[in-house]
């Protein structure tokens, strides 16, 4: 028996390579209005807020611009900037796999519903989630409110579902909502970073991710038991 009924996805880092385009999206939508450029580690820790919050944590002395700093970095995002951001090598191949397997996948994302809408449609990825959460539907992460309803409106138990996310507030949010979580180590955040909330574990790639949640928990168990000490 596979442990969980319910597989939940972060995007940004976690299904879709978008951090860099992110990161470069927000430096230069400070370097546009002439306020302080936050460097590329700080851009990377609001990953996975919403936006607007996003915005508020970077630059706390120039709230009076929240209006221009979330338009600066919609135009930087939709039309200004040209950064690759592709999915994460076999993330399709993997999402049939597990549903194949009969197992419901959920998105919980910082990004707002048009764009969440037109990235999964684009993307080819809409078919395989059955929920998807965003900022305008819920509390900004690490807030358990996505989480919650995603379990609420699928039935599921807390138990019986897992978050998998590439930062730390993805880990937050899964231990707040008491559901286990697996991190990504290619995303926003590295694996000690990671390891910090305790996920169940930390994977490398999709392949190593599709081994750990097809294998059943006994199995997993006993593996983690028989590995040597570090």
């Amino acid at each position: 028996m596979n442990k969980f009924k319910l597989v939940i996805f972060d995007w940004d880092g976690t299904v879709m390579d978008s951090v860099p385009k992110i990161v470069t999206c927000l430096r230069n939508t400070a370097r546009d209005l002439g306020i302080p450029v936050p460097t590329e580690q700080q851009a990377k820790d609001v990953i996975g807020l919403s936006l607007a919050k996003a915005t508020e944590v970077l630059f706390p002395a120039h709230l009076h611009l929240s209006d221009e700093l979330v338009a600066g970095y919609k135009a930087q995002y939709r039309e200004l900037d040209v950064t690759p951001a592709p999915l994460f090598k076999d993330v399709e191949s993997v999402l049939k796999q597990l549903s194949d397997a009969g197992m419901q996948l959920a998105v919980a994302t910082g990004k707002g519903r048009e764009g969440i809408d037109r990235l999964l449609n684009e993307s080819g990825l809409v078919k395989y989630f059955v929920n998807v959460k965003c900022s305008d539907d819920a509390e900004s992460k690490p807030s358990p409110d996505m989480l919650e309803q995603i379990l609420l409106e699928q039935g599921i138990a807390k138990g019986d579902a897992v978050m998998i996310g590439d930062s730390q507030l993805d880990m937050a949010m899964a231990n707040a909502a008491g559901i286990t979580c697996i991190g990504v180590s290619f995303g926003a955040h590295s694996p000690a970073q990671l390891q910090q909330h305790t996920p169940l574990c930390v994977v490398d790639s999709y392949q190593q991710l599709l081994q750990v949640l097809t294998t059943p928990l006994a199995e997993l168990t006993r593996q983690h038991q028989t590995q040597p000490a570090l």
